[in-house]
């Protein structure tokens, strides 16, 4: 399957778990309709009990855990999320997030002044600070690519980036599935076209895994990260760092550690920096592996199943609540996967944390949804999410929600 297209929207056919009887897999809050899984994701009970497994290991013989047990049972997992995403396992470090894969190659790179990261205006705001942060210190420049929303085309996206890549950048940093206008770029496509230009591609890939189809293979790009605890559903700091093997000997964890001078030769440096940066709790990646398999059996078809019934339901969901707000879908369908926002009839009041209309649903309704404003825009947005767990009931909810409140 193609990295930039999606088969037709049809639902997964016939699936044998239903939105309630998935619930029950979750230890959601049954007075919640929980409708943002994508903010930080929802760990299902099965893979918080494989979580505590390893947490009971860890603490029944700690040096035995951490110098004997640990190093295997990390390969284990990698081997297997390496699979799930296309890679070579010797390519993929474990971090805790995407946001620190992001910083880690970003204070990895040697700046000089003048350099140019390119980003565009639909990125997400912690990695946009990040890339600030690097150009400030190297006193290279940060230049942004407005990419339209409403959007009519995915090729928009890559004429919007291209048209600001010059001779002085060194790198341009895209979202695979963006946080606040849920759209999947294009990012084979920009990943092709960059690298004609010698130009190195980090993908923020925080929704991706999960959600839609990665193949890092083929993708090519220089740096790839993405969480493990959003669409893949595994524990909270579970995420990893895909770096092309021509470019890690540059790139170094943001803690150094032991790895830094070990003697060792039977492992890459790649590997014994990023595997070890000091004594934590690495229970939520080695269960990376426990989630994919759950997940991945939860319909008859597997994870395509998986990803085609939660796309469908996204865009079902969408449509209801255009048709409700009176306005049409922002983006073509292909540019779905299991996000979708959507343009509320009013302006954004600037509120000091939340909008006033988010703690509204939740407080009245007991809807769970981000509403929020989206500096690129005057509009004030609302994103859903579309996890198996969610149902078209949720959805109804929410529309008259917003009717009544608005």
């Amino acid at each position: 399957m193609s990295l930039n297209a999606f088969p037709a929207p049809a639902l997964a056919s016939a699936p044998d778990l239903d939105a309630g009887a998935a619930r029950a897999l979750w230890p959601l809050d049954p007075a919640v309709t929980f409708l943002n899984h994508g903010s930080f994701g929802a760990c299902p009970r099965a893979v918080l009990e494989a979580q505590q497994r390893y947490r009971d290991q860890m603490e029944r013989e700690p040096v035995r855990f951490f110098i004997r047990e640990l190093e295997p049972l990390l390969d284990a997992a990698r081997g297997e999320l390496a699979a799930f995403v296309g890679a070579d396992p010797e390519d993929v470090a474990f971090v805790p997030n995407a946001t620190a894969g992001v910083n880690t190659v970003l204070r990895s790179l040697s700046l000089a002044p003048g350099d140019e990261l390119c980003v565009t205006d639909h990125g997400y705001n912690a990695c946009r600070n990040a890339v600030e942060a690097a150009a400030a210190r190297a006193g290279a420049r940060v230049v942004v690519a407005p990419v339209p929303f409403p959007i009519q085309a995915p090729e928009q996206v890559v004429e919007a980036v291209l048209a600001r890549v010059g001779p002085r950048t060194r790198l341009v940093l895209v979202d695979h599935v963006t946080s606040p206008t849920g759209l999947v770029f294009p990012v084979a496509s920009l990943a092709s076209e960059l690298a004609g230009r010698g130009v190195d591609l980090l993908v923020d890939g925080a929704h991706a895994p999960g959600m839609v189809p990665v193949d890092l293979r083929v993708l090519g790009a220089a740096y790839y990260t993405g969480n493990c605890h959003k669409w893949l559903c595994g524990p909270k700091g579970a995420a990893f760092l895909h770096v092309r093997r021509d470019r890690q000997g540059a790139i170094r964890p943001l803690t150094i550690s032991h790895g830094a001078n070990s003697p060792r030769t039977d492992r890459s440096r790649f590997l014994l920096e990023f595997d070890w940066t000091g004594t934590a709790d690495p229970s939520a990646v080695l269960c990376v592996a426990d989630a994919i398999r759950f997940m991945g059996a939860l319909l008859p078809g597997g994870w395509p199943a998986l990803r085609a019934h939660n796309r469908a339901t996204a865009l079902a969901a969408r449509d209801l609540l255009c048709e409700a707000l009176g306005c049409p879908p922002p983006s073509p369908d292909a540019m779905i996967g299991a996000l979708a926002t959507v343009p509320l009839p009013d302006a954004p009041s600037s509120p000091p944390r939340l909008d006033p209309l988010q703690d509204a649903l939740l407080e009245r309704w007991g809807i769970e949804v981000p509403v929020f404003a989206w500096p690129a825009s005057p509009r004030r947005w609302l994103r859903i999410s579309a996890q198996i767990y969610n149902g078209r009931p949720d959805y109804e909810r929410l529309a008259a929600a917003l009717s009544s409140l608005l």
